[in-house]
């Protein structure tokens, strides 16, 4: 089976906002995107083409305008008013947005060292105003529902056909990649075929065939990188030349707020600093169960 990244583009997406905007953000639900129910009768659309080993993929990100007006007005720090209609520095802020989202969702990917991509990239190729009304619905396009500050805002995202395994977690299509490399494929399918019926518990060889059960052990000794993540914040590349030694750089994560636990750079739950025995240690508050933190770190 290709790699997923669907729980990559979610994570990212909201993480990228959420870093940006400097408010919390979380993807609450995906579904096959619905054009004639849009709240807004345009969008900003923008071409993104991804590009890894010999495969090209365009993705077309469309933002409604209740969300792009959104988005521009939080950059701003929430001054002024919301604006009602598309205008170039809203176009200006999306592109922006859309652009830190796909290096994000790159560089995590690029991370992970998956043997089917690797050395992924991606180019802006061009933004325009689009009518909500005119465009038709593709079963390939899905709307991302984001709960940000408390409130949902939408991204639609269009796919094309070459993409959809990769993306089976949203997408439903888990065809098997056909690419030169068919050890890396084969072993892909024999350790993770039956990862999605893992249960929270520990009871894994009672659920798994004994030869998936043995496979899966084999790989209980490979060693992942556990990071934390005390807090993030966006800077302009001037502003970096000017630090020097004393320099206090404030972040965005309030003290009270949990830290990002992360395995090879991909956000599998939240906990909070401790000391043990004079070392920092972590308290683990939230984590997904054995199917998505396998399936987060690119085994599932």
């Amino acid at each position: 089976m290709a790699s997923d990244l669907s729980n990559i583009l979610k994570d990212e997406l909201s993480n990228t906002l959420e870093q940006l905007l400097s408010q919390p953000t979380k993807c609450e639900s995906v579904e096959v995107a619905d054009f004639s129910k849009v709240d807004s009768s345009q969008c900003v659309e923008i071409d993104v083409k991804f590009e890894f080993k010999d495969i090209v993929s365009n993705w077309n990100f469309f933002i409604p305008t209740s969300s792009a007006a959104k988005f521009e007005y939080l950059m701003l720090g929430g001054t002024g008013d919301l604006k009602e209609h598309i205008d170039d520095e809203i176009t200006d802020a999306v592109n922006e947005i859309v652009s830190n989202i796909c290096g994000s969702i790159s560089t995590s990917t690029n991370a992970q060292g998956f043997p089917d991509i690797s050395g992924l990239k991606h180019v802006i190729l061009g933004s325009k105003i689009v009518e909500c009304s005119e465009r038709e619905n593709n079963e390939n396009t899905y709307s991302f529902k984001l709960n940000l500050d408390n409130s949902i805002s939408e991204v639609i995202i269009g796919f094309d056909d070459i993409m959809l395994p990769f993306l089976s977690g949203i997408t439903g299509n888990e065809a098997v990649e056909n690419n030169s490399n068919i050890s890396d494929t084969n072993l892909q399918n024999d350790v993770g075929q039956n990862f999605s019926s893992i249960p929270s518990t520990s009871g894994i060889d009672s659920l798994l065939s004994e030869e998936s059960s043995k496979n899966l052990k084999l790989l209980f000794d490979i060693k992942l990188k556990l990071s934390v993540r005390l807090g993030t914040k966006l800077f302009l590349l001037k502003d970096i030349l000017k630090w020097d030694i004393g320099e206090i750089i404030e972040l965005e994560q309030m003290v009270n707020e949990p830290l990002d636990i992360l395995v090879n750079g991909i956000k599998i739950g939240e906990g909070e600093a401790v000391i043990v025995e004079g070392k920092f240690g972590l308290k683990i508050k939230n984590i997904g169960n054995d199917s998505s933190r396998l399936s987060q770190i690119g085994l599932g």
